[in-house]
């Protein structure tokens, strides 16, 4: 049997992880209220008539497209880094929701106030490269 050891530190990386999974849920809880607001039926993904709702609507997709990479660069750069991993997950996790809160007015141009997160992002992309350097 092959044993396996976390590093220290690497439950931050865990939670981090979780945070994200609630972030994304909470987007879909606002999709949900906002079908309702809308009368927008499944399974129709967008309105023909809201735009706001649409917004709310892209905002999660948007999201959810993101969020593979998102939990991948956190596990791997957590593995060498998981502070800095953990920290740099937490500022994609706040940009992901000013996005979504500044999408959700309906004025797409409202989203970039999230853009901040991709900052998080670049982080974890430099710490799942150093941990691959590490590994080779």
């Amino acid at each position: 049997m092959v044993g396996f050891m976390l590093p220290e530190g690497y439950g931050y990386v865990v939670l981090t992880g979780v945070g994200s999974i609630f972030m994304a849920m909470w987007k879909g809880i606002r999709v949900g209220q906002a079908r309702k607001k809308f009368n927008v039926e499944y399974p129709d993904m967008y309105s023909k008539d809201s735009k706001v709702f649409n917004c709310i609507q892209r905002a999660h997709q948007n999201t959810l497209e993101n969020l593979p990479q998102f939990l991948f660069l956190l596990t791997m750069g957590g593995f060498s880094h998981p502070h800095l991993s953990a920290g740099a997950g937490w500022v994609w996790i706040a940009g992901r929701i000013v996005y979504a809160l500044g999408y959700s007015t309906g004025e797409p141009k409202s989203r970039v106030k999230g853009a901040f997160g991709y900052l998080g992002l670049l982080t974890l992309l430099g710490t799942a490269v150093h941990t691959a350097i590490l590994s080779i």
